[in-house]
């Protein structure tokens, strides 16, 4: 299975606090990675290093074979899209639009989107139930809808690795389970990679074929997803006592009840 980015002994800190330390970590073609940390642990910090939004402190990480840093902008764009956990609209942008704009790596010298683009911006909306709202400013949508857009016009990349900060924020219970069915359909059927920060274990657990927890300290566990999500290190990860229940073929994840 062909290899899409791994780190070297990659280090990770914000200010004096070390997040991440030493991570040897391989993302294969087809997986679906979940990272799981408590709050500041540094999951967000890992995805804009590997978008490459911001430096290592130290390691280094290659994309397809190649080190992040020596991709020209515009081809590492065809090859990884990243959905940040927060956005802010400032300009009366229609839906359309905001989607089009994912289509900008594709348009080497042409200055107008193509036939090929629309296509494929309506597609990614239709894809997310949100086709309807093309003409709408962005400005003017629920949070919910503006996240289905955004989700929108990382399927309108069409790149194949996908790092998504909480993807399901914002969304009601249907469209988090449509949207976790997406993602596990484009790994087994379009042989995509995604990494995914998700604080929902169950979700993250139905579709993730392995997680990677992040204790926040500098220590890290990655593996199968079976083999990291045990209650022993959940429990240490999110600092609260995490138990599982067997329901059929499903695994519940379930936070103990506070002491009485």
């Amino acid at each position: 299975m062909q290899t899409m980015m791994n780190t070297n002994k990659l280090q990770l800190r914000i200010s004096d606090r070390l997040l991440v330390d030493a991570l040897d970590w391989q993302i294969s073609q087809g997986e679906c990675w979940c990272v799981i940390g408590r709050n500041g642990a540094g999951k967000s910090t890992l995805l804009r290093t590997l978008v490459g939004l911001r430096p290592a402190e130290d390691g280094t990480i290659d994309l397809n074979g190649r080190a992040l840093k020596d991709w020209p902008l515009q081809d590492l764009a065809r090859q990884r899209a990243f959905l940040p956990q927060g956005r802010s609209d400032a300009f009366a942008y229609r839906v359309i639009e905001t989607v089009l704009t994912a289509r900008h790596p594709y348009h080497e010298s042409a200055y107008w989107e193509s036939d090929a683009d629309y296509a494929a911006a309506h597609a990614a909306l239709q894809t997310m139930d949100v086709d309807a709202l093309a003409d709408r400013d962005v400005r003017t949508l629920s949070g919910g809808e503006r996240q289905r857009v955004a989700i929108a016009a990382i399927l309108a990349q069409d790149t194949p690795l996908l790092l998504l900060d909480e993807p399901t924020s914002a969304l009601d219970l249907a469209h988090q389970v449509s949207v976790m069915s997406l993602l596990d359909k484009l790994c087994r059927e379009k042989n995509k990679s995604v990494v995914m920060v998700s604080h929902d274990l169950n979700l993250a657990h139905s579709v993730a074929t392995h997680a990677l927890l992040l204790m926040g300290d500098g220590r890290w566990y990655a593996g199968h997803v079976d083999e990291v999500m045990q209650t022993s290190l959940l429990s240490e990860c999110l600092g609260h006592p995490i138990e599982i229940a067997k329901h059929g073929k499903r695994t519940i994840y379930l936070a103990s009840n506070i002491e009485e």
